[in-house]
């Protein structure tokens, strides 16, 4: 008899097994940001989904890089402008990047970025005008936010609903990161964001750095202005920046500190930079065939990222031109019009695959805009660095790099011909560049844990736990001058001058009372022999 019941119960076995490992999955919300921004927080999702999680997805009907998908469910919701608005308000803003530097709150706040900026802060608007949007998100029970909090959206979602968040982020711009976190940021060794400084800083550093912290103070209001009115419409109360970032129960920070100066963090603040890296795969025929024919020399690997691949005629030209004088082939990832000196050794393509490419081992070196993405898969790959910065956080990671050894920054509003084709040459041939990216790559792959393994496990963490409450600090609690204990200064400097000033009139008076009564006898005596 048991041989025929235990076939029976196997279904009703893998079925309890099956109900047991679905147990502890969740539901979750994700509020994405556009652009390169979605392509490493997309892994995260997709890999919670793996695991069983259900998702939904909430994003804007025009988007750049947010796509459909059958592994979750997507609730899009229509936008004040169109995809060719987009494209134009950001190309205005990345051409303008050739010509002058934008690299300050002032001057994100007033200048070209301005507009690029009000059609991201808008879609929250467009959000929560789609009422049956709305109406979904109240009637569904999620365990938390996961959200990327470029463009504020998220937190705005995550307070209405009054959910546990995850942030998903390299950087953040103005303190919000330090008043988010209630995170010390010493301007002595830290640098600002957008100043491009290194940790050992000179004093004319330092002098700079709180000068960029002053831009901060004065202009981050205004930088955030579309945004915090747009949430005080929702709210239908005032709301600050501050109201927003405080309630983040982790940060996911897309960075580490092979890349990242030492500074303090809190235990909320998860480093997980490097998590875009992965093993390469065989190259197309296409591609092995342009590497296998550079022969000795190798190639070079030329993108300035998925959001930048058309450049100002002129400086197109002066490019390759450099590019020409270099026995390397280049591979170059460029969509504007050919530039017509462009060289035998330079293949222009619409499209590479930049990890693949610099998982080679033809690859010499890799010329880069500096984004996170491509600062850690070439950190990962092990290849030298000629970084031409732009705009944002790109700056301090060229910086970075350059501190370490492991790569050269151009100024792309200066440079030359013959810069660029110097800068080239000395990555390739000066081997301590590749020497150093190899130690950098080491210390980097050197973790207990992989990760994107890390990022999943936090966001599941907060789905279970409901937020990390007992990770929060007291700091939130207290008022500025309570934080920097002006209140405890005051008051044991009222003590120490109290007992200051009780002992300088005890002294006073016993000096009086010895001393003056005696003189004034002598002294009358002294009159009366007269």
């Amino acid at each position: 008899m048991a041989p025929t019941v235990l076939p029976a119960l196997l279904p009703l076995c893998v079925c309890l097994l099956l109900a047991s490992g679905f147990a502890e999955a969740g539901k979750l919300l994700v509020v994405p940001m556009d652009g390169s921004h979605w392509f490493t927080m997309r892994s995260v999702v997709e890999k919670l989904i793996h695991r069983g999680h259900e998702v939904v997805v909430v994003m804007p009907e025009v988007s750049w890089q947010l796509g459909q998908s059958l592994n979750f469910t997507v609730k899009t919701y229509s936008t004040s402008y169109t995809l060719e608005d987009l494209d134009q308000k950001f190309m205005f803003f990345a051409n303008t990047q050739w010509k002058i530097r934008e690299q300050s709150t002032f001057t994100l706040s007033t200048g070209t970025a301005r507009g690029f900026l009000d059609i991201t802060f808008s879609r929250c608007r467009s959000l929560f005008n789609d009422k049956k949007i709305v109406e979904f998100l109240k009637n569904n029970s999620f365990d938390a936010v996961f959200l990327d909090p470029f463009d504020v959206c998220g937190l705005i979602v995550a307070k209405y609903f009054s959910l546990p968040s995850v942030a998903f982020s390299r950087v953040l711009f103005c303190y919000s990161l330090e008043e988010g976190a209630q995170c010390p940021s010493p301007l002595s060794y830290v640098p600002r964001l957008l100043s491009g400084l290194p940790d050992a800083m000179t004093f004319k550093d330092r002098i700079w750095n709180h000068i960029s912290h002053l831009d901060e103070l004065f202009f981050c209001p205004y930088f955030f202005k579309r945004a915090t009115d747009i949430a005080s419409e929702i709210f239908q109360t005032p709301v600050t920046t501050y109201d927003l970032f405080s309630q983040v129960s982790i940060w996911l920070l897309r960075t580490d500190f092979v890349l990242e100066f030492p500074r303090p963090v809190m235990p909320n603040m998860v480093f997980i930079g490097g998590i875009n890296c992965h093993q390469g795969k065989p190259l197309s025929k296409e591609f092995e065939a342009y590497v296998n024919a550079s022969g000795e020399h190798g190639i070079v690997v030329f993108s300035l990222g998925s959001m930048v691949s058309e450049i100002p005629e002129k400086k197109a030209m002066e490019i390759a031109d450099a590019l020409g004088k270099i026995p390397q082939t280049v591979l170059w990832r460029y969509t504007g019009s050919r530039p017509s000196n462009l060289a035998k050794n330079t293949i222009l393509v619409k499209w590479l695959p930049q990890n693949d490419l610099l998982g080679h081992p033809k690859t010499r070196a890799f010329i880069t805009h500096s984004g996170s993405h491509g600062i850690y898969e070439g950190i990962c790959n092990g290849v030298p660095m000629v970084m031409m910065p732009l705009f944002g956080d790109q700056m301090d990671n060229a910086k970075r790099m350059e501190t370490r050894g492991a790569g050269v920054t151009l100024n792309v509003l200066e440079m030359t011909s013959d810069d660029l084709a110097n800068a080239l040459k000395a990555v390739i041939y000066d081997k301590s560049y590749k020497e150093n990216i190899m130690r950098l790559s080491s210390l980097h792959k050197d973790r207990p844990i992989e990760p994107l393994d890390l990022a999943v496990f936090w966001v599941e963490y907060v789905m279970r736990h409901k937020g990390a409450p007992h990770l929060r600090p007291a700091a939130h609690d207290l008022t500025w001058y309570q934080y920097h204990s002006l209140d405890v200064i005051g008051f044991l400097l009222a003590i120490v001058l109290t007992v200051a000033f009780i002992i300088f009139k005890s002294c006073a008076y016993v000096f009086r009372k010895c001393f003056g009564k005696k003189g004034r006898v002598k002294k009358a005596h002294k009159s009366k022999t007269h």
